[in-house]
């Protein structure tokens, strides 16, 4: 075992405080891909058991896909996963037949995503690019799904839905996961102190840590439950359903902020279920 310290993704950027101000796409995505290039061991080390390394995991509240079918039938589908992280929803929808492709902005999460492609046997396309500027022609895909993956990291989500949209066919659904905006309002603790409301819900400004230099190195942005449903309507697109996951009985596993004590109080997710009109 070595006896090398490990070194956290704040220690790697010189994260020194925490700014509420406003960030635009170009600082936001640099912060984000700095940000989990730096933290992707960290992360799967933390919740690799979590996500697994061929399953589709919704949220911390355990949804899976293979029990809810979000996306519906997708065996012999052309499915984009953006945001893909270390891809285990790709190769889940792998191993049901169809034909993914994951999406990442960060070379090290693409890294993980490409030994656990070796280590499992199943092979997923790996592209790496941001969300608001997909690299993909028009009408590319029959599904497309984020579990938690881009949307609550970039600064203009609206161009997100655009570009999911246009990269979709007629008809095509699209799934996304994000931390439910109403724990906008509450810190980041999973016990008790994570029950009182600290900030408005109407409150937008970013939630920015910063450098010495007051460069960002980790940049998340609010957006209230009806900003997202703007955000999906204003890209063309069609809500057919919101899904906010109650926390399982039995379930004791805490992930983040995520916790039975808060689980059983508010909801920690909400799963936009959308598609493109014919």
């Amino acid at each position: 075992m070595s006896d090398t310290p490990k070194i956290s993704a704040e220690q790697v950027l010189g994260t020194a405080a925490v700014a509420r101000r406003a960030v635009g796409p170009a600082e936001s995505e640099r912060a984000s891909r700095a940000w989990w290039d730096a933290d992707a061991a960290d992360y799967l080390a933390e919740h690799g058991r979590d996500i697994g390394e061929a399953d589709f995991v919704w949220c911390p509240e355990g949804l899976r896909e293979a029990d809810v079918r979000l996306l519906g039938d997708v065996e012999g589908r052309a499915v984009l996963e953006v945001g893909c992280g270390s891809a285990p929803c790709a190769r889940w929808l792998a191993a049901q037949g169809a034909r993914p492709v994951a999406l990442d902005l960060s070379r090290g999460m693409l890294a993980a995503a490409a030994d656990l492609n070796r280590a499992t046997g199943i092979e997923v396309p790996l592209v790496q690019a941001g969300a608001e500027r997909l690299p993909f022609a028009d009408a590319s895909f029959d599904l497309a799904c984020s579990a938690f993956g881009a949307v609550p990291f970039v600064a203009e989500p609206v161009q997100v839905m655009r570009e999911v949209r246009r990269v979709l066919r007629p008809g095509g659904r699209w799934v996304f996961a994000v931390n439910h905006p109403m724990r906008w309002m509450f810190s980041d603790d999973p016990g008790p102190d994570g029950l009182t409301v600290t900030q408005s819900y109407f409150d937008r400004t970013p939630y920015v840590e910063v450098d010495e230099a007051g460069r960002a190195t980790y940049v998340e942005h609010h957006r209230t439950l009806g900003d997202r449903v703007r955000d999906v309507v204003a890209a063309g697109l069609v809500l057919d359903d919101l899904v906010e996951p109650e926390w399982p009985e039995g379930r004791d596993r805490v992930w983040g902020q995520w916790s039975p004590l808060r689980g059983a109080l508010f909801p920690g997710t909400a799963i936009f279920v959308t598609h493109r009109p014919l």
